[in-house]
């Protein structure tokens, strides 16, 4: 099982990227789980025909100890598996804490066991890495890291500092940087400031996303664009990405060695 997690400033195209992502992913024959960590639980809904899932403390405050998977796992666009961890009631509580909250819900109820997904793609958003939105990194849930950024300052800055908590992360054995993912904005030089900015991090940029009325367009459908334009160029684009992130080199095993 591949446990990928996505990291990005807010508002970067990071679950519009995943989303995509997983989709392009589903059509290729995998099973996969898209788990959103972020309390605004937005990051499915381009998968679920644009309509928000119950989260899961949400479900947890509702049902208590009756909680069952079914309450917190949907099934979306291509079959690809939908979780929301969802967060505290306004003005109460941590967010992060609610990821904690919810990644050991779904591990009580071993959710990973009863679906069984090919890949699991963790959405966390990367404004703030503290202790819970670092979790899918720093308790071993995922093995391999991608951020996405574009050429702006503040989503450069938030991808240094996700770096640095992968490699604070990864001297224990943890999750690894793999890369980041360039959703373009279109401004100048664009591409060349995000590749200085990964030279100076220390990785690659892995995938080149760019601007396209596409996107916009088939978010207001309530999907991907693999859903909601068939015959989009955008397709060869995640599709490349997917490509991409199958295609990790191997060990002396044959197992998948992340980066």
């Amino acid at each position: 099982m591949r446990k990928i997690a996505i990291y990005g400033k807010g508002g970067i195209g990071k679950s519009t990227t995943t989303s995509n992502l997983s989709a392009a992913l589903a059509r290729k024959g995998y099973r996969v789980m898209q788990i959103g960590c972020d309390p605004k639980a937005d990051s499915t809904k381009g998968l679920m025909g644009g309509k928000r899932i119950p989260t899961v403390l949400e479900q947890l405050r509702a049902k208590g100890d009756e909680l069952k998977l079914e309450d917190i796992v949907f099934e979306g666009y291509g079959g690809v598996l939908c979780v929301e961890s969802g967060g505290p009631t306004p003005g109460v509580g941590c967010a992060g804490r609610g990821i904690i909250s919810a990644f050991e819900k779904l591990a009580e109820l071993r959710a990973f066991e009863t679906y069984q997904p090919d890949i699991v793609i963790y959405d966390v958003l990367g404004d703030v890495v503290c202790g819970g939105f670092a979790m899918p990194i720093r308790e071993g849930y995922a093995r391999e890291v991608f951020i996405v950024s574009s050429g702006e300052m503040m989503a450069l800055y938030a991808a240094n500092n996700i770096a640095q908590a992968i490699r604070n992360f990864g001297k224990r054995g943890y999750a690894r940087l793999c890369g980041i993912i360039l959703n373009a904005r279109n401004i100048a030089d664009e591409q060349a400031i995000v590749q200085k900015a990964a030279d100076e991090i220390g990785t690659q940029v892995v995938a080149y996303i760019p601007r396209s009325g596409d996107i916009q367009r088939a978010e207001a459908g309530g999907g991907t664009v693999f859903e909601c334009l068939t015959e989009s160029p955008m397709h060869a684009i995640y599709n490349a990405l997917a490509d991409r992130v199958l295609n990790m080199t191997q060990d002396e095993k044959g197992e998948q060695q992340v980066c």
